[in-house]
């Protein structure tokens, strides 16, 4: 297993572990800002607020530093573990594994989407505006089933509401982080792809505020410009072993054509696995938008937002916690929904191929 197994899986992997450490180190920022952690990303988000380029300019030079060495040392050990065969088109290709669709996976996937619609429609058909001074941060009820906030509006409403705005932003986003990973990932932009990952979203947001005032496009506009990283390495990691594999130069021996072995042979090892990787960053790009709204720099108020219900919430956790869980749990909703679809998707597939 270590001596084949893993040295051929782990290369397509090791550039996301590199994004991944990065992506910790600074999108750590609602985090810290939210426990009072002193740390890297909460110190760029003060100096930016602030307005102290100093350390500002410091903190960002450490996260691009960062950024560099950890793309540098995912390089050189996807390079060590492929050894010559990545250049000399010997690279044996690599086999799916044997996923099978398990009902539980499509059946907890469907009750999910299901449920996540009826509380979606639900609180569409409610005013997600409307203020009742005398029921302010009220308990679960057959009037109010998830109870009301400071103001008294219903948290069903505008849990309703901030779906479709929350999740059908995500979902553009993710489409466009993929269009943008297929591309820079498959001229090989690998520089770009590591400054645009050492940068966290907040930042970003911050930026793009201060350029075109804050809103929900500014966010979108600002984790569509460093989402796509992710996408663009393990697209760049797969395209390069492609090429390397051996059909590949027996196709170009039988006179295939550039766009023949694009079309046949590289996206069809490509595609399917980055598709999926962009199914499941949707909870993660709806939670850094859900980030921009908690800090004010999404949705303006009074518009439903689930960040900005976390923010306007949070005070009050400990006298109804109701008001916070309820767009927590949604995120976490969210998430699952995504890796069960994408795991119910992919086992359909492989039955459907094996057939």
């Amino acid at each position: 297993i270590a001596r084949h197994a893993l040295r051929r899986t782990l290369p397509g992997l090791l550039p996301q572990l590199g994004l991944i450490v990065v992506g910790l180190t600074g999108g750590a920022v609602a985090v810290e800002t939210l426990y009072a952690i002193p740390g890297l990303g909460g110190s760029a988000l003060a100096a930016a607020l602030a307005q102290d380029l100093p350390v500002l300019q410091a903190c960002v030079l450490m996260l691009l530093l960062l950024g560099v060495a950890a793309g540098l040392a995912a390089r050189l050990a996807s390079r060590t573990l492929l050894g010559p065969a990545l250049h000399d088109g010997a690279l044996p290709a690599l086999v799916p594994p044997t996923a099978r669709a398990r009902r539980s996976l499509i059946t907890g996937a469907l009750l999910l989407t299901a449920l996540f619609a009826a509380v979606t429609v639900a609180g569409l058909l409610r005013d997600p505006l409307h203020i009742d001074a005398a029921a302010r941060l009220a308990g679960p009820s057959t009037a109010h089933p998830f109870g009301t906030d400071s103001l008294g509006r219903d948290i069903l409403a505008r849990l309703g509401h901030g779906a479709a705005r929350t999740v059908l932003t995500a979902v553009a986003v993710s489409a466009a982080t993929l269009l943008l990973g297929l591309v820079l990932g498959a001229v090989r932009a690998g520089a770009l792809t590591e400054t645009a990952n050492a940068l966290p979203a907040i930042l970003t947001g911050l930026v793009v505020a201060g350029v075109a005032g804050p809103g929900p496009w500014s966010a979108a506009a600002a984790v569509t410009a460093v989402a796509w990283a992710p996408l663009a390495a393990h697209t760049s990691a797969l395209y390069a072993q492609e090429r390397a594999a051996p059909h590949i130069a027996a196709a170009r021996a039988l006179g295939a054509g550039r766009a023949h072995l694009l079309r046949r042979h590289v996206l069809p090892g490509v595609l399917p696995p980055v598709v999926r990787h962009a199914v499941l960053r949707v909870p993660a790009i709806a939670l850094a938008l859900a980030s921009l709204g908690f800090l004010g720099l999404g949705t303006a108020p009074p518009s439903p937002e689930w960040g900005r219900m976390l923010s306007e919430n949070l005070p009050y956790a400990e006298r109804a916690p109701w008001a916070v869980l309820a767009p927590a749990a949604a995120l976490a909703a969210l998430g699952a929904t995504a890796v069960l679809a994408a795991a119910a998707v992919r086992g359909v597939r492989h039955r459907k191929g094996t057939a």
